[in-house]
């Protein structure tokens, strides 16, 4: 299945119905007196988010959605009935912002949460509502209420626990075919990973969400390679899992280029919670080893993310995806700081104060 994780979209919801005018016409009654009903009031345009969805690609091939119009009224005080709404469909984690792109209208993050978007138009009096004591034959009614339209964007943040991130070629697709189902493309050339993938972990009889996005180059901020536009699929994520690969030219350098990317696209991805690991030490020697532990020990200082108070800067993980070398551990302290992350939020919710 393709990918999309961006959409325009126009939408309008539809017109409320038109009043009637009519009057009451029947064999041996003389004055039958004024019986128009009300128009119906127009469909409106809802977002709902669905389970079994991960991508937008439907909002490529259809970009317009119009609800329905409600329906007139008739003759003996019928009123119309209510026009269908135009529902879109969208999978969790779907942002919706305003024409801008920057205006946010609605986050839905839990399947069956919906949100109006555009409200449909109010119906029509027909001239039954109209009738008074002193005029009892109105011939007037109502038009119905015209819909409102918008353009608006649909942005998915796909959801996870934890995030991958690093250089092209450092290993991540690697490790998430090693530590879930995912079935990521893996090669040896850069930008194997053209889109974001999700994989289940289980560890000690636990799971998590994992993400994986593609690698990011330096300049990635002003367009070069793909961008950094799939750094929002990483925002919702409690931890990062930083890959650093210890075959290339310099470790430090590497992890400098994607710190500073992160702090280039802002989001708060600079301040969360990082776990570095130097991949792919089984194919190096010692020797360069050493050397490429030191230069990283040596950026993190400098670059990274500063430690809790009273904690100490955690010491990159040696890892190796291929042969599963210390795979459990990085996995344990992914899952130790998910569980910290929920903990805090858990307590940041129960401390909120409760106002009508």
């Amino acid at each position: 299945m393709k990918f999309l994780d961006q959409a325009r979209v126009y939408v309008r919801s539809g017109d409320g119905g038109a009043g009637s005018v009519s009057f009451r016409r029947e064999k041996f009654i003389e004055f039958g007196g004024p019986d128009g009903g009300d128009g119906g009031r127009g469909g409106d345009v809802v977002a709902e988010c669905v389970e079994g969805l991960n991508t937008l690609i439907d909002y490529r091939y259809q970009q317009h959605f119009k609800a329905r119009t409600g329906m007139h009224g008739m003759g003996k005080n019928r009123a119309g009935g209510r026009g269908a709404d135009a529902v879109l469909k969208v999978p969790a984690g779907t942002q919706i912002f305003e024409e801008d792109g920057e205006t946010l209208i609605a986050d839905l993050t839990q399947v069956g949460q919906r949100v109006v978007i555009c409200r449909g138009g109010n119906g029509g009096f027909g001239n039954a509502h109209f009738k008074t004591a002193t005029n009892r034959a109105p011939r007037r009614a109502n038009p119905g209420q015209a819909g409102e339209e918008r353009t608006i964007w649909l942005r998915l943040k796909l959801i996870a626990d934890a995030g991958l991130i690093g250089l092209p070629n450092a290993g991540k697709s690697t490790f998430l075919a090693r530590v879930s189902a995912a079935r990521p493309k893996i090669a040896d050339y850069p930008f194997t990973t053209l889109h974001p993938g999700l994989g289940v972990v289980a560890v000690d009889d636990r799971e998590f969400v994992l993400a994986d996005i593609p690698g990011l180059i330096e300049g990635a901020h002003e367009g070069l390679g793909l961008g950094d536009r799939f750094l929002g699929h990483v925002e919702r994520c409690g931890v990062l899992l930083h890959l650093v690969d210890a075959s290339g030219e310099h470790a430090g350098r590497a992890y400098r280029i994607v710190r500073q990317e992160l702090d280039a696209y802002g989001g708060g991805l600079s301040d969360k919670h990082e776990i570095v690991a130097l991949s792919k030490v089984d194919i190096v020697d010692e020797a360069t080893l050493k050397t490429q532990t030191e230069r990283l020990r040596r950026a993190i200082a400098a670059y990274g993310p500063a430690p809790a108070p009273g904690e100490k800067r955690a010491r990159p993980h040696m890892l190796s995806a291929a042969t599963g070398k210390n795979v459990t551990a990085v996995l344990r302290a992914l899952l130790a700081t998910i569980d910290e992350r929920r903990r805090e939020e858990t307590a940041r919710t129960q401390k909120q104060e409760w106002r009508p």
